[in-house]
């Protein structure tokens, strides 16, 4: 077993060790971050209803982040995010190896995820987050009755931009 450097930078600058195996390293090379199972299987739910999207775009300049789906004149990003990495609070495990590596991570993924949510609602945007253990044909349900609310009708005036946006519970 060796030391690799993955990860963001800890709070005092330095990137923290993660133990891998060649076994590890060959797992990890493999998880998927864009077009997952629930992710595409989402989009052809939308698809299939008629709606017209962009995908992994950033909805504002500036901001390094990408919606998975994008709904521009309805200013509607959608995020599919997975348990693990997201910390779902149903479904989410602590690993045992690495535990103090994995929960920073996971940790500073839930600060960020809440900061690009915070930064979109400012904007006038719509942060829909879906997990990946929900169903795709339930979550396109719920984005389809937010697109037909929030886009511009011809002949009249674009939505309102609201602060208000979805999101997931975040544990206690």
């Amino acid at each position: 077993m060796h030391r690799t450097d993955v990860g963001a930078r800890s709070q005092n600058g330095i990137m923290p060790s993660l133990e891998t195996t060649p076994k590890i390293r060959a797992r990890m090379s493999k998880q998927r971050s864009h077009d997952t199972g629930i992710e595409v299987t989402l989009r052809r739910s939308l698809h299939a209803a008629g709606f017209r999207y962009r995908v992994h775009r950033k909805p504002l300049k500036g901001v390094r982040r990408e919606a998975d789906i994008l709904f521009g004149p309805a200013r509607i990003a959608v995020f599919v995010d997975g348990c693990f990495w997201h910390g779902c609070p149903e479904h989410a495990t602590w690993p045992k190896n690495n535990a103090d590596f994995w929960r920073e991570k996971i940790e500073k993924n839930r600060a960020r995820d809440a900061d690009t949510d915070s930064r979109l609602a400012a904007a006038g945007w719509l942060s829909v987050r879906v997990w990946e253990h929900e169903s795709a044909a339930e979550a396109a349900e719920r984005i389809a009755v937010l697109v037909h609310e929030r886009r511009p009708r011809r002949g009249l005036s674009p939505a309102e931009p609201t602060t208000e946006y979805i999101t997931r519970p975040v544990p206690g």
